[in-house]
Order: C-alpha cells, then sequence, then structure tokens
C-alpha cells in the first residue's frame, strides 16, 4: 500500500494549486475514483465528493481532506512542486493521498457501507477563504444527512506514527483585524496644530495588550498579535493615518467575542484621547475545532499504545465549521522525526510517506468501531 500512496501523493504535491482554483488537483482526484468504479459528485467546481452506499440503518458519516496549496516557494527535491511559488507546505497532498486510499479500500470493501452512506469530501480552499463553510452554504450536509465528520492533519510536532488528538478544543477560534486611526497631519515643527496617528497608534498598541490580562478570565487563553504597522508620509510631518494588522485568537467563542468587544472599545476611546478617531475592521474566518468526545473516545480505542493525548494548539482549521453544524473529530497524524520535522508552512516541510498508511488504516478502523 504504501508504494501506491507515495506516487499518489507525489503525484499531487507536484501540482500545488490555489484555494478554488484547484482545476487539475480535482481532476486527478476523478480520474482516480473512476479508475476504481467510485460514484462521485461535484461540488463548487474543484470539490470533489466520493460517495459509497445509501442511506441506511446508521448514520451517514464523512471523512474530509483539504487539496489547496500554499504560496511558498520549495526547496529542491526530487518530486517538487512544478507550479513556481506554490507548493503542498501544509500536508494536503498527503490528506488527499490518504482519503483516495480510503476510497480504494471501500471500493474494494462493499461490507463496510452495506448498511450506512459513507462520503469522502475532497475540500478546496482551506487556507482560505474557507472552502467549508462553502460547502455547507451549498447544502452538502443536508444532501447527504451527514451525521458525523472526521478529518486528519499530518502534523511535525508529533512523533511519526503517533496519533494525538483531545476531547473538546484543540484549535482556536481566528480571525484579523485591521485598526485604522484618522489623525490630522501637521509639521513636525508644530505638532499642536495636528492630531498625530503615529502616537495614537501606540497608545492603541499597549493598552490592546491589556485586554488579555485584564478582560478575559486567567483560566481562558488567547492571542492579539499585530504584525503589521504603516503610517506617516515623512520624518517631519505629523502622521494623519496609520493602520495595524493583526491576528486575533481564543479557544472559546465566550474569550473571542469579549475581545471583539474590547478591541472596539479601546480603539474608540484610545484615539479620543489623543484628538484622533480609530476603527476596527473584523474579518472573522474560522471557529474552535471542539472535538466529540464520543468519537475521540473511538479513535483512542482503535489506536491503542499509538494513540497519545495533544495539547490545545492556537493555530486554526476550517474543519471547524463542520463542527458548528455536526459532531466531528478532527486529529493529528504525527510526522516528527529527525530530517523530517520542519514546521508547517515552511519552504522545507516534508514528511515520511509511510505515516499515509497509518492514516488509512485508522481511517478504516474507525469505520468499524463507530
Amino acid at each position: 500500500m504504501v508504494n501506491a500512496l507515495r506516487k499518489i501523493r507525489r503525484d499531487l504535491h507536484r501540482i500545488p494549486e490555489a484555494g478554488l482554483q484547484e482545476y487539475k488537483t480535482a481532476r486527478y482526484i476523478r480520474e482516480k475514483l473512476t479508475e476504481w468504479g467510485v460514484a462521485y459528485e461535484n461540488w463548487l467546481e474543484t470539490a470533489v465528493v466520493a460517495v459509497f452506499g445509501e442511506r441506511g440503518e446508521r448514520e451517514t458519516v464523512a471523512f474530509r481532506a483539504d487539496i489547496d496549496g500554499l504560496p511558498v516557494t520549495e526547496t529542491p527535491k526530487e518530486y517538487a512542486s512544478a507550479h513556481l511559488g506554490w507548493m503542498h507546505a501544509c500536508g494536503h497532498d498527503g490528506h488527499a493521498a490518504m482519503l483516495l486510499g480510503l476510497a480504494q479500500y471501500l471500493s474494494e470493501h462493499p461490507a463496510c457501507y452495506q448498511d450506512r452512506q459513507i462520503i469522502l469530501i475532497f475540500q478546496p480552499a482551506e487556507e482560505g477563504p474557507g472552502g467549508a463553510g462553502l460547502l455547507m452554504e451549498a447544502g452538502l450536509l443536508e444532501k447527504f444527512q451527514v451525521k458525523k465528520i472526521i478529518g486528519c492533519h499530518i502534523f511535525p510536532q508529533v512523533e511519526q506514527g503517533k496519533v494525538a488528538c483531545r476531547k473538546g478544543a484543540m484549535m482556536a477560534r481566528n480571525g484579523e483585524v485591521d485598526i485604522i486611526i484618522r489623525g490630522k497631519s501637521a509639521h513636525g515643527a508644530q505638532p499642536q496644530l495636528g492630531s498625530d496617528a503615529v502616537l495614537a497608534a501606540g497608545a492603541v498598541i499597549t493598552a490592546i495588550h491589556t485586554i488579555l490580562s485584564r478582560n478575559v478570565s486567567p483560566l481562558d487563553s488567547g492571542v492579539l498579535t499585530f504584525g503589521t504597522i504603516h503610517g506617516g508620509e515623512a520624518c517631519n510631518i505629523i502622521a494623519g493615518e496609520v493602520k495595524l494588522e493583526g491576528t486575533m485568537r481564543a479557544f472559546s467563542d465566550a474569550a473571542y467575542e469579549t475581545m471583539e468587544r474590547r478591541v472596539h472599545e479601546v480603539v474608540q476611546g484610545v484615539a479620543a484621547g489623543y484628538g484622533c478617531t480609530g476603527e476596527a475592521v473584523f474579518r472573522h474566518m474560522y471557529r474552535v475545532v471542539d472535538n466529540d468526545g464520543a468519537l475521540v473516545q473511538a479513535l483512542e480505542e482503535v489506536c491503542g499504545e499509538c494513540y497519545e493525548e495533544t495539547p490545545p494548539y492556537m493555530l486554526a482549521e476550517d474543519f471547524s465549521l463542520y463542527q458548528t453544524a455536526i459532531p466531528g473529530m478532527f486529529f493529528f497524524l504525527g510526522s516528527g522525526a529527525e530530517g523530517k520535522n520542519a514546521p508547517l508552512h515552511s519552504a522545507d516541510f516534508d514528511f515520511n510517506e509511510e505515516i499515509l498508511v497509518t492514516g488509512v488504516e485508522t481511517y478504516v478502523k474507525l469505520l468499524e468501531k463507530i
């Protein structure tokens, strides 16, 4: 099996594509499903949904793999990306390969779906704008009456061959925020004639970082990080406008919503104190990856000694959007090993393809358990 999965993974690795533009990837997936005689449907142009069986006594279960790439220039290797400036730097090629491996297994073992329907979702645009949400809006879960969903992510912070998960919150809710401070431009030698947006922005940044220490419970956790700041025209001119760009994350909706409310209040209030106006614009993205306890228990039982409980991570995943509608479980498949532990989204990211067999076997065992 490993040789077949390796070939699929490397075929996909060579053709990374942007979200909602995964035309070559979707065509490759369709060709494989056709080769194995698997029925499928096309959604959102580049989403492919393989369908096994019909609805029966047992609940319909879905498995999901993301298929989009990242705008990363890859470190050269034998099977490197053929699309310059794009790379599968987050393991999505491996995720799709595992789901294709499951598709082939199911095509050869129809007893797995005699009394239930199983769908395999090859989903575009996980990296943005969020293909999970788009598929839900298109009615995918309702059409197939999906009652539970399972997803997996290759993860270098977990030892190779291990499977890691946790009940409840495992990954964070996230959003992006732009803060615009507008003041009044003036000559730097006559600051009394202007309202300094740079000075106000500095105060806003300092004040915002009190939100986590004073407005969010010490038993919760969150992140407010501002990675860019742009403003001003010249060193001797009072800046009329400054823009900050950042990310916000939390492990609970309550904490996230408190942080959002306080950012608005702090930005407006502090900016006003410096004679400026302030505005915060949020782009809310993914929700908390909140794993169903019964599914996690099943995973622990089928994996035995290969299972370990993972700590929560402030990373985000659009798989979480499915979990707002139905019970779901998202787990990590460990890829960490000497020489194979470059971080996700790195130009050096890679993994030993033997772990793909572990992924497919875990899927099969879960099907037998749930």
